[in-house]
């Protein structure tokens, strides 16, 4: 008789926090984890990776909303000033709903199922369906951020 114990070796530390361009709040990749209930295939270092490359995106796309809010004296995310309606740590919090958003959708896309059945590309296709679905998660946390609306329709 034989026993395999698991989750009896050594554990890895935690992840340092991911610092921030001073503005934004910084992103911790193990609050990553467990909000987007990621489990152990994804590896650190593509977990990380993901997060910065997303951080950056997002931060790109507000450089414009930040700048204002910056020549109006407001240091960081948490002096912008909150409408009656909003809570304490509003718009951190839909900051890092677009971080997550953005790095999910890029971790979905990269690991595809390798099986070349019919099988696993149908759950390839699902896969990025739902990556296109985080990525539209970003986008309406980046607009209700800045206050614009959630829909653009043009006249053909």
């Amino acid at each position: 008789m034989s026993l395999i114990a698991a989750g009896t070796g050594p554990q890895e530390a935690p992840p340092e926090p991911l610092a921030n361009n001073g503005f934004w709040p910084e992103i911790v990749p193990g609050d990553f984890r467990e909000t987007q209930r990621l489990d152990g295939t994804v590896t650190r270092p593509r977990l990380e990776h993901a997060l910065r490359v997303a951080m950056a995106d997002v931060n790109r796309q507000l450089a414009d909303y930040q700048a204002q809010q910056q020549a109006a004296g407001i240091e960081g995310a948490q002096g912008i000033p909150l409408e009656p309606w909003q809570m304490q740590g509003h718009h951190a919090l839909l900051y890092r709903r677009a971080v997550y958003a953005q790095a999910h959708a890029e971790l979905l896309e990269r690991y595809r199922d390798i099986s070349a059945t019919g099988q696993g590309d149908e759950r390839g296709e699902a896969k990025d369906l739902a990556a296109d679905d985080y990525r539209g998660d970003a986008r309406w946390a980046i607009a209700e951020l800045t206050g614009r609306t959630h829909s653009t329709v043009e006249l053909i």
